[in-house]
């Protein structure tokens, strides 16, 4: 059966979802992809899992993308003496390098890194940002701070830092395992945590090469001052509003992630929507209607990918949300309001490149050709699928790849549905005749029906599309 929305679904696997049964619930609601978080589990649940995917990938017939997000520097606060302790609005507060116990006027904060980048007047965010703390003075081994915003504070919570560049990598030593894992299993996107500036996306391609797709995670504000230079190096993006909207003022976190997913957009990189989509349902069965008009506009906007998080991963009713997010989905896109966004908010038709040239073309013509009911997207490296779904046609887009590796990564990029096709080609007739073909057997197509090609000609060389062409099915 051909998809039935354009808008992917990329659900987190976790104790409520690591089960076959469960994952294939999952799919079946309508989920495409699954991200395993290294924040949590362990190797072997990891490993199974991956392994559960991928056996239910054969059995039901539709390649699964998977996505390993990495848990990256997480800096935290350290033990108090007491279970929590309440911090109160104007005291004083200290942060410093001793390991002693903490009690309601200091406690140790084991980041070395933290103590040299920190300077007076800067705000220190703990708790999610529910305790704030400004800096009055500062040393190599010892943070001053007055509370601003008052509160308990236990051991172990975590510190965001808003104001302050830190000189760190976005790669920890826990990370470079957990890569050196996702290379060795099949895994199709690797997620970048603590991305500050575009030489963290630098390092991880150093390590990974091209042969795992990257998407870099927004959540510090000094990546918005580099997004350009970030979107264009990394594969994709996600909008990972749950840091961001500590360390930004919270009222810019929708305004930001417009401005994110319009400029992926204007890139051809695929964008994820994430955090607290469907909040509610870890607990209930049903949303709020606040978070289905947070759903709803994110697939307004163009999103490429709306993901669940721990509704899927520890709720109560993980297919429930899927099936929820997957309904939401589907109502948006069906409002004639959705496409007239999405052709209004296309790319310049005056392109700097042959392949933007085609692939704006390729819209044109299948708003105005009688007929067109699919696109036919053949692509060695994903680019020319990308560029095809960066314009957001009104058609399926049917990916054809001869790589396997390809075709996955495609299940996060909006509209597509890719298909894996080693066939060579001798001929141009037997292009045309293997679009047809699988346009037929998606229910892409039927007599009567145009199809339209892009591609990079001779097929299968990566990195040029330079060609369109439209075919009646008679």
């Amino acid at each position: 059966m051909p998809l039935d929305t354009r808008t992917k679904i990329l659900a987190t696997i976790g104790p409520s979802s690591a089960t076959k049964e469960q994952i294939a619930k999952l799919i079946d609601a309508g989920a495409d992809a699954f991200r395993i978080n290294f924040s949590h589990g362990t190797y072997k649940e990891h490993e199974q899992r991956i392994k559960i995917i991928r056996k239910l990938e054969k059995e039901k017939g539709r390649l699964i993308t998977i996505l390993a997000d990495l848990q990256g520097p997480k800096l935290r606060v350290g033990e108090f003496a007491e279970e929590k302790v309440m911090l109160k609005v104007g005291q004083k507060f200290v942060l410093d390098t001793n390991p002693k116990l903490g009690d309601e006027k200091r406690v140790c904060l084991p980041h070395k890194e933290i103590f040299s980048a920190v300077k007076s007047g800067e705000i220190l965010l703990v708790n999610d940002g529910y305790i704030e703390l400004k800096v009055t003075k500062c040393s190599k081994d010892k943070i001053e701070t007055t509370v601003k915003v008052g509160g308990y504070i236990s051991s172990h919570k975590g510190v965001n830092l808003p104001d302050t560049d830190l000189n760190i990598s976005a790669i920890t030593k826990k990370d470079k395992k957990d890569i050196e894992f996702a290379l060795n299993h099949d895994v199709d996107w690797i997620g970048l945590s603590f991305v500050q500036k575009v030489e963290d996306v630098k390092e991880l391609r150093k390590l990974v090469g091209r042969n795992i797709r990257i998407i870099a995670k927004l959540e510090k504000p000094s990546a918005i001052g580099d997004l350009d230079n970030i979107v264009k190096e990394a594969d994709g993006i996600m909008v990972a509003r749950g840091d961001l909207g500590v360390e930004c003022p919270i009222q810019t976190v929708p305004i930001l992630q417009k401005k994110i997913v319009k400029m992926c957009r204007m890139q051809a990189k695929p964008v994820i929507v994430a955090t607290q989509m469907l909040e509610s349902m870890i607990n209930y069965p049903t949303p709020t209607r606040a978070e289905v008009s947070d759903v709803a506009t994110a697939v307004y906007d163009g999103a490429d990918t709306v993901m669940l998080s721990a509704e899927t991963a520890a709720g109560k009713y993980p297919a429930e949300a899927v099936e929820m997010m997957h309904k939401i989905i589907g109502e948006v896109e069906k409002d004639p309001l959705f496409f007239e966004l999405m052709n209004s908010s296309r790319k310049h038709p005056f392109m700097a490149t042959e392949a933007d040239a085609i692939t704006f073309a390729a819209s044109e013509i299948s708003s105005s050709l009688k007929d067109v009911s699919a696109i036919i997207s053949y692509t060695s490296s994903g680019f020319t699928t990308f560029l095809t779904a960066s314009e957001r046609p009104a058609l399926p887009i049917l990916a054809l790849t001869p790589d396997i590796k390809i075709a996955r990564q495609l299940g996060i990029v909006w509209g597509v549905k890719p298909r894996v096709n080693k066939e060579s080609f001798k001929k141009f007739s037997n292009v045309e005749a293997c679009a047809v073909k699988y346009a037929k057997e998606a229910g892409y197509a039927k007599s009567g029906n145009h199809i339209i090609i892009t591609a990079g000609f001779p097929l299968n060389c990566k990195g040029r599309t330079n060609m369109i062409h439209t075919v009646y099915i008679p």
